[in-house]
């Protein structure tokens, strides 16, 4: 064949060792042009070599031993991508080219092999040249963990598109000609550059027919494999995609809808050495066969899919003036219903499950959305993995013979992890398609059921006053590589969806496969998933999974995109759409490592809500991470400590006003400017305040970005750590109470609060810490009230072992145990400080200026009498200069917590001579021991009892009553 003219860089190759080729079908395979440079014809490569080198080794850009057989050689060096081609231009490479000379490589057909005078195999050989300026700003500022790379250039007239479909490696050579370092290539920075794209993608719905769409620069060929049925069967046709600038697409008739498919990508992947044909579904599914077999094309769009109703949705939402008045109730969908008795036992467990009017959990929603909660974050949703989508196989387990076990026995925990990888339980953090509904809680996980039910749960908990939030899991995948069951977006561009480390393999520090957001065509996924799920579904907020291993820069073009949709144009009103998420700041992401990434410090200012875990810790005690026994400012600490070692009295009177500033700080939406007087007497910010590392406590620029929290789906529940951080030898009518006391300081703080459900029915786990595959068994919720779940057993033993001694015992005792007065207890109390917080505005103010001019804390600094926090709310009047008013009914508000065992009268002079009475709704509540709350009006002194929470408020137009 005649070679084209081509850089002097360039050098061509015959090569064809085939050490690891697969087994493909290379015969007549034509010469593909690069620009200007031609590769030759290889007509002989369907012969295979050595097997794969599986062991991927950590050091991967290695130095070549001529002692090592070649093999072993290219599996050390190629298996591992230490290089990067960050744009059309430039390579970086952490090694010292010295005098040596540089090339790139790249096979067609994943030849490559490196032997000891250098890689062989290859199609085309290009030299490359060392920058001496180093990498350009814009390549540090996408990829800062490799700031001081070496740059080399690449040829400019190379056709670098075309190489993006070959197996590629760089290598250096001494001066005498022999190879010192070989790796392969990390792809992302020059895919962006080449191939971002905003057009249309998925299958796109016309009058005309169905055009499939996919994004897949690095392929060499696409197919479309269309069926008829969900599993089974040949395809009714396999389609061949054409390619233009990185988009596959194929056209096809309407009569496809309904129908299923899978796309056949033949690509190389790095992880294998090998160009595979890979089978997957599409990244921009939004119809399922059961388990993700294939993708359903379905147009969501279309009428038979809408709810009676569904297109007008948007006008019967609650209402929501302001995100501060946003109280949020943690659900999973599965624990919702699934030990329900009142539920038929076909929807247990299932979408279809809200849309009982008088089932008992939907009483239950009832009663707490008329008392305030305006949001219900339902755990994941999507497609996961960990449980099968056809109930059919699942396996489950005799309860009755559970319940005749002794409460601290192991034995429910081995029969529950028996089969917890074949029940019908998992939380769902485990995603495999981001955009689908999840089949297992649908009545047929096959057609569109799924889409129907997902939409009739959130009408129908729009319907009884509660607005849906979504929780999202956008960090990491399931499943990776070319042939995991649950692996799509790495089949499809290889090495680009997910993050890698320096080394070329994925990075796992959320203990699954990382995804990287700060690649264009990931975040784009991301955006595009998230509009699906407001406008498709009509959802009203998402809450972020390890937010923080997410950049900035997504967060932010998300919000964006979410507040431009709009009623007359989309069907719903984007400004009232709520994100947030948990902004923790660890793994590969720290320190703003791969990027400006979305951690709690990061997101000021942005109106992204993230968690507080510092009002957490504060009154619960350490962290979920530190000693299971020690204490908080609720739990008992210096006021009645357990038996762990906590220091001498005045250490912990210290840590115990400490904890009070992580409190009143946390009270105050957690933000970074807000001005009080801390322990020592002083006045600071909030970001003044530190953490025991030295972190700063505030961090919010208004009360939006603060979700105030005490329990959540992970770690323990509420009931449980009081369980454990309290002495042993206290009632259940006093843990009852601190239970009381956490979810009464979360209800009345400034900020978003956000209970997980069951708080308020004192839901235990069995002291379970990590609940995610417990099974049914361990995340029972009863909405009859009759039982909170404690002492079923001994936790599983993975994740609890350790922490047996100190459960067992705890288990063992019947005194542990709440009865039903108990339970329905903790229900009007939650529902009470609900009602409370909605009952004036000052508890919801919505500016961090409205909450520096009117909340203010008392018994603050050296002299502080412990475990009290004094809080009070100032409001104007009309008409008079100063404060505006905000409150017809109430011109001052007080909140007092006594944390103590013991009933404490405390003053303030600065709230001498006011008109102060208790709350109304405590004054109607069955809580006798609130009502024995008082206020002395010509001292200022407040006498509150034991464990309890008092509000004190002024009414407007009443005459002040001398004591």
């Amino acid at each position: 064949m005649t070679l084209l003219t081509f850089p002097p860089s360039v050098i061509f190759s015959t090569a064809t060792s085939a050490c690891f080729l697969h087994p493909r079908r290379y015969t007549g395979i034509s010469s593909q042009n690069f620009g200007s440079i031609s590769l030759v014809s290889l007509n002989h490569l369907n012969n295979y070599g050595n097997k794969v080198c599986q062991n991927l080794i950590s050091c991967c850009s290695m130095p070549i031993d001529n002692s090592i057989s070649s093999s072993s050689q290219s599996a050390d060096s190629l298996f591992c991508s230490k290089a990067y081609w960050v744009s059309k231009s430039i390579i970086a490479w952490n090694v010292d080219t010295g005098d040596g000379d540089c090339f790139l490589y790249a096979s067609k057909t994943a030849s490559l092999v490196v032997r000891n005078d250098g890689i062989q195999g290859q199609d085309v050989k290009i030299k490359l040249q060392e920058d001496y300026g180093g990498l350009p700003s814009n390549v540090i500022e996408k990829f800062p963990h490799i700031r001081y790379y070496r740059a080399l250039n690449v040829p400019l007239a190379l056709d670098v598109k075309g190489l993006l479909k070959c197996q590629l490696a760089v290598a250096i050579f001494s001066a005498d000609g022999i190879c010192r370092n070989a790796t392969g290539l990390q792809l992302p920075g020059v895919i962006d550059e080449l191939f971002a794209y905003t057009g249309p993608l998925g299958a796109v719905f016309s009058e005309g027919g169905i055009t499939l769409c996919l994004w897949a620069p690095t392929a060499q060929e696409v197919s479309a494999c269309i069926y008829k049925d969900p599993a089974n069967g040949v395809p009714l046709e396999i389609v061949q995609l054409g390619e233009v600038n990185g988009v596959w697409s194929a056209n096809g008739p309407k009569s496809w809808e309904g129908c299923y498919y899978v796309y056949e990508v033949y690509v190389y992947h790095q992880s294998t050495l090998r160009m595979e044909k890979c089978t997957a579904n599409d990244p921009y599914s939004r119809g399922l066969s059961s388990d993700g077999r294939r993708t359903l094309l379905v147009d969501l769009d279309c009428n038979a899919l809408k709810p009676e109703g569904w297109d007008k949705l948007a006008e019967e939402k609650p209402g929501l003036l302001s995100f501060s008045d946003i109280s949020i109730y943690e659900l999973h969908i599965r624990d919702f219903s699934a030990n329900d008795q009142t539920v038929p036992p076909d929807l247990r467990g299932s979408y279809l499950a809200f849309t009982l009017q008088d089932s008992a959990g939907v009483l239950h929603l009832k009663k707490l959305s008329n008392a305030g909660i305006s949001h219900v974050h339902l755990l994941p949703s999507f497609q996961f993995a960990g449980v099968d989508d056809d109930k059919e196989k699942w396996k489950s387990v005799d309860t009755q013979l559970l319940e005749n076990l002794p409460p601290d026995s192991d034995e429910q925990q081995a029969q529950i992890t028996a089969i917890q990888d074949e029940d019908g339980y998992n939380w769902g953090y485990n995603p495999v398609l981001w955009g689908v509904p999840k089949g297992s809680y649908a009545s047929d996980p096959n057609g569109p059921s799924r889409t129907i039910e997902f939409r009739k749960m959130v009408q129908a908990l729009n319907r009884i006053g509660i607005r849906v939030i979504l929780d999202v899991v956008y960090n990491h995948l399931q499943g990776s590589g070319p042939f995991d069951t649950y692996s799509v977006l790495d089949k499809i561009v290889p090495g680009y969806y997910l993050r890698m480390n320096t080394d070329g393999h994925i990075e796992h520090s959320t203990c699954m496969n990382n995804t990287a957001s700060e690649h264009f065509m990931v975040e784009r996924l991301i955006i595009d998933d998230l509009l699906g799920w407001a406008v498709d579904y009509k959802v009203d907020g998402f809450r972020f999974d390890l937010m923080g291993h997410i950049m900035k820069h997504t967060m932010v073009m998300a919000k964006g995109a979410l507040e431009k949709l709009s009623k007359a144009m989309n069907g719903v009103d984007g400004s009232s759409i709520y994100i947030y998420g948990e902004g923790w700041d660890f793994g590969e992401v720290a320190k703003n490592s791969r990027g400006i990434n979305a951690s709690q410090f990061n997101l000021f200012q942005t109106g992204i809500g993230s968690f507080n875990d510092r009002i957490r810790d504060a009154m619960l005690g350490g962290s979920p991470f530190g000693h299971p026994l020690q204490q908080g400012f609720i739990t008992g600490l210096l006021l009645q400590p357990n038996d762990h070692d906590h220091g001498s009295e005045a250490v912990m009177e210290h840590m115990l006003s400490v904890l009070r500033d992580h409190i009143q700080v946390g009270m105050a939406a957690n933000l970074r400017d807000f001005v009080l007087t801390n322990c020592e007497g002083k006045e600071v910010k909030g970001s003044e305040v530190t953490t025991y590392d030295g972190a700063p406590v505030g961090y919010a620029s208004s009360p939006r970005e603060t979700i105030n929290y005490v329990s959540a789906h992970d770690n323990e529940t509420l009931f449980d750590i009081v369980s454990l951080k309290t002495p042993m030898n206290i009632s259940i009518d006093e843990r009852c109470r601190i239970n009381h006391l956490a979810t009464s300081l979360i209800a009345l703080s400034q900020g978003i609060p956000f209970f997980h459900s069951g708080d308020e029915m004192l839901r235990s786990k069995s002291l379970d810490r990590d609940s995610y595959n417990s099974g049914d068994w361990f995340n029972r919720l009863d909405f009859s009230y009759n039982c909170n779940n404690w002492g079923v057993g001994l936790p599983p033993r993975e994740k609890n072992q350790k922490n047996w001694p100190l459960i067992k015992p705890r288990l063992a005792d019947p005194s542990f145990k709440p009865q039903k007065r108990h339970i329905l207890s903790a229900l009007e109390n939650l529902t009470t400080v609900l009602r409370i917080r909605y009952s004036s505005p000052l508890f919801r103010l919505r500016t961090a200026n409205a909450i520096q001019e009117r909340v203010r804390f008392h018994n603050t600094g050296s002299s502080w009498m412990p475990g009290v926090i004094v809080m009070s709310i100032e409001d104007g009047h009309e008409g008079q200069p100063g404060l505006s008013q905000l409150d017809r009914t109430y011109s001052l508000i007080v909140v007092i917590a006594n944390v103590c065992p013991s009933e404490v009268t405390i003053a303030s002079p600065t709230l001498r001579a006011r008109n102060l009475q208790l709350h109304p709704i405590q004054l109607m509540s069955t809580d006798e021991v609130v009502k024995n709350s008082i206020y002395h009006t010509s001292s200022g002194s407040f006498t509150v009892p034991a464990r309890t929470t008092s509000v004190f408020v002024e009414p407007r137009n009443v005459t002040k009553v001398e004591e």
